[in-house]
């Protein structure tokens, strides 16, 4: 192979990489969504708990309803940024194989098929997670005036 012919063979895997790379950028955006999901189910979860001392039973048990809530919601958002995670990995192994495959001039197709496949799973269930915890968190939505139970404690 001539030196113009293996450059032109890297460069043609450059193209190929490129659809990956955006991939990444968009699972990137995703990861943002979720760690500020989960950032702000954190923020809410410690809030609540700084009203637990001077909670009333009733409140009490409104307390730890929604604690249990916003633990649910918090594992989701966490399953999600793991699959993303995992499925940025993925893509990024698959371009590192692709470049491999130039280089080393073996077939490595299956193995690109393989990974490509496996990130799309993980990145699918990574979806399925933040879908499950939006789900989570407008399933007890109520817009209007709080119930009696869901306000906070006078302070004396």
């Amino acid at each position: 192979m001539t030196e113009v012919d293996h450059i032109v063979s890297i460069a043609d895997v450059i193209r190929l990489a490129v659809a990956p790379v955006f991939l990444l950028s968009g699972i990137a955006a995703l990861l943002n969504v979720l760690t500020n999901r989960l950032s702000r189910i954190v923020d809410r979860a410690r809030h609540l708990e700084t009203e637990f001392p001077s909670a009333t039973p009733v409140r009490m048990e409104a307390l730890r309803a929604s604690l249990n809530r916003l633990a649910r919601r918090a594992r989701l958002a966490s399953w999600g940024i793991g699959l993303c995670t995992s499925s940025a990995i993925l893509i990024s192994l698959v371009v590192v194989v692709l470049f491999i495959d130039a280089l080393i001039s073996i077939n490595l197709g299956g193995l690109v098929a393989a990974l490509f496949i496996l990130a799309m799973g993980t990145l699918t269930l990574g979806l399925v997670c933040l879908l499950r915890e939006i789900y989570a968190a407008t399933v007890h939505l109520r817009i209007g005036e709080p119930e009696p139970e869901h306000l906070p404690a006078a302070q004396p």
